[in-house]
């Protein structure tokens, strides 16, 4: 099989290739990645030599008819995917998420070539704190921010090309992932990386807003689940049933590198922050036989900081920019 990976040196994008890579021998890897502020091709350091890198946009036409055309299968990962950035600048989630997307889509529909979509569950809003509901595949798409509707643009459109053109697709929606090679801006990377820095983890508002945590290699084992046994046109939400809330988060994290519980700073909340997401993954389980593997969170979340505090020379050079960029819209609420 030759498959071609989009956003293959990004967080999730990346673990899924070295894994691929390390499980499934008879199979050929390309990475496109434009490698934008958080693509890192350090990432594939080690499998350097068994995969084909590729330093392009998704919304290169020629370029990515020719590189889909050369493929059995495309799993696209790329995408703009910080909420806080997209409140500061939408287009570059525009352009990759929606023309990045279209441009694919007409790529496998030409060449007739077999593709999963990988999307985010922030593309159905939010949930009550106190609802007991969770999100299926037929929960209406409600999204909050710049990101969240390009993403949802994005299935969309699949689900067009899909239905108006015949082309082989299937969807997935995840909750939110962790695990190594996550970029120090999303919520536990900063927070360990805060804490290894000799810093004061930062918490959003009262820290109440809920999060469905799932570790990456648990998303990826389920990505690989529907390309082999998913049905053409379906989509399939991932999650782990690991709600909780973002002070729960760090108070663990806190408590795993030994600092007390109220050592972090509560700051300005973002504007339209979502309150609660929840995945209901009964379809994914009852009808393809996929479970994930860290079942306890605190077992992942130890694996991750330890990952982070042996692996400092990959995340050190993105810190101090990346905290420079935050402290321009953040202020500690005493």
């Amino acid at each position: 099989m030759k498959l071609l990976v989009t956003g293959g040196a990004g967080f999730i994008g990346s673990n899924f290739v070295l894994s691929t890579v390390a499980q499934r021998p008879e199979v050929e890897v390309t990475v496109l990645d434009a490698l934008t502020y958080a693509g890192n091709r350090a990432s594939l350091n080690s499998i350097a030599d068994r995969i084909d890198f590729v330093h392009g946009d998704i919304a290169d036409r020629p370029l990515v008819d020719r590189l889909v055309g050369e493929s059995d299968l495309v799993v696209h990962f790329a995408a703009e995917s910080h909420n806080d950035n997209s409140l500061n600048d939408p287009w570059p989630f525009v352009h990759t998420n929606v023309i990045g997307t279209t441009t694919l889509l007409q790529a496998v529909r030409d060449h007739d070539v077999r593709y999963h979509h990988i999307s985010t569950d922030e593309v159905y809003g939010d949930l009550e704190l106190d609802d007991p509901a969770r999100f299926t595949e037929s929960t209406p798409y409600n999204p909050s921010s710049p990101y969240s509707s390009t993403k949802a643009s994005s299935d969309l459109l699949v689900r067009a090309w899909a239905r108006s053109f015949g082309v082989r697709a299937t969807i997935s929606n995840c909750s939110n992932n962790y695990g190594p090679f996550q970029h120090v801006e999303k919520f536990i990377p900063r927070q360990i990386t805060n804490l290894l820095s000799g810093k004061r983890p930062k918490l959003y508002g009262a820290g109440q807003n809920v999060r469905d945590w799932i570790h990456v290699d648990d998303h990826n084992h389920a990505v690989w689940t529907i390309i082999e046994k998913g049905v053409l046109g379906e989509t399939y939400l991932i999650g782990a049933d690991g709600e909780k809330n973002n002070r729960e988060v760090l108070e663990e994290i806190l408590k795993e590198t030994g600092n007390p519980s109220d050592a972090f700073d509560f700051v300005t909340d973002r504007p339209g922050h979502d309150l609660r997401y929840a995945i209901d993954s009964t379809k994914l389980r009852t009808e393809l036989g996929w479970t994930p593997q860290y079942v306890d969170f605190r077992s992942g979340l130890k694996a991750t900081i330890d990952w982070y505090r042996e692996n400092e020379q990959w995340w050190r050079p993105q810190k101090d920019a990346t905290e420079s960029s935050y402290a321009l819209t953040e202020s500690v609420v005493s």
